[in-house]
């Protein structure tokens, strides 16, 4: 199990040095490189393998939400189970979602003008698309992030701190949500800015988000940690959307917890404190998705588990004619895609 230690000092704030974790080949010639940075962790918290800058500050985004769970509920939120997973979602905005947050607000006596997460329309672009044909306007519900917005307003209740002012970094609830995070990646935080919802976020490293995510897996039953992971994994759908890749991701591997975050960010990790983390530095969920499942398996997951997050083949005609393959220095040659030409034309290894 991982032990909290004492806060190390905030990462650099530097351009990422990041390289090659991808790259995108079509009829056997590199039409386009993703850049990034990955980090695999085994169970003993040593970094097996790490590419590009995992040191640097960079923002996590929504992989930053089950952290905020932990925070919410060493701060007495009582919520488990679908509504705890919910509280740690970027939900599609399904109707499973709406009507969770519905809940969480009821139970914190307040309404959906109370939040103050951005209107938007939701997130799966199914659910979107019938929206829109019904003529629904954006709205605080139907925002990925209303689920979390919901339990902030729900612990501030508990805890007699004020409603209106809960996004602002000073407000006792953003403080302790601060002193989290600092703790489960054992580092302090190098910047706070906004995140897309209006709520704070914190500038970590991505060893930081790797060693927090091994945190909340490894914790006692029971505890904070445990319940958040407890709950992500059991009602995957709930933390995501019943046609994302991370709750899919969770239904393959048993006892995975993963999270993923705009602008290509995906943690993830294993009960027994394995644990991996991406960013793709130009944000693209075709290759966040391969690289991360690259990564598990250079951490011990059985690549036939992670077969169906090898990434969508290229295609042309109608016929398959590339894929997006991960770096060699990821683990073994690449399984080659029909069609795809074979392998890397050019591969290196960056440690």
């Amino acid at each position: 199990m991982y032990e909290s230690s004492a806060v190390a000092g905030a990462p650099v704030v530097r351009e990422p040095r990041h390289v090659p974790v991808a790259r995108l080949v079509r009829g056997g010639v590199v039409e386009g490189i993703h850049y990034g940075s990955v980090v695999v962790l085994g169970a003993d918290g040593a970094v097996e393998l790490g590419l590009g800058d995992i040191e640097a500050a960079f923002y996590p985004r929504s992989a930053l939400k089950p952290i905020q769970a932990v925070a919410m509920l060493r701060a007495g939120l009582p919520l488990d189970g679908e509504l705890l997973s919910l509280t740690a979602a970027s939900h599609s905005g399904e109707e499973r979602h709406l009507a969770g947050t519905r809940r969480i607000l009821e139970l914190a006596g307040v309404t959906e003008d109370d939040l103050r997460n951005v209107p938007d329309l939701p997130y799966d672009p199914v659910v979107r698309d019938a929206w829109v044909r019904e003529g629904r306007r954006p709205s605080r519900l139907a925002q990925n992030c209303s689920g979390k917005h919901a339990a902030m307003l729900h612990t501030c209740g508990l805890n007699g701190w004020p409603l209106e002012d809960y996004l602002d970094p000073a407000h006792p609830l953003q403080r302790a949500i601060a002193e989290t995070v600092e703790d489960l990646t054992g580092q302090a935080t190098a910047r706070v800015t906004v995140d897309g919802c209006g709520a704070p976020l914190f500038a970590v490293s991505l060893h930081g988000l790797a060693r927090a995510a091994a945190r909340i897996t490894t914790a006692p039953a029971g505890t904070p940690e445990a319940r958040v992971a407890d709950a992500m994994r059991e009602h995957a759908e709930m933390a995501s959307g019943a046609r994302r890749d991370v709750a899919a991701l969770m239904r393959a591997v048993p006892g995975l917890l993963a999270k993923d975050g705009f602008e290509g960010v995906q943690v993830a990790a294993l009960p027994d404190g394995r644990a991996v983390a991406v960013k793709i530095a130009d944000g693209a969920n075709r290759a966040r998705v391969p690289v991360a499942a690259a990564a598990l398996a250079r951490a011990g997951i059985d690549p036939a588990a992670l077969a169906e997050f090898a990434g969508e083949p290229l295609l042309g005609g109608g016929r398959p004619v590339g894929s997006v393959q991960p770096d060699r220095a990821l683990g073994p040659d690449p399984v080659t895609r029909p069609g795809s030409g074979g392998d890397h034309p050019r591969a290196g290894t960056h440690a």
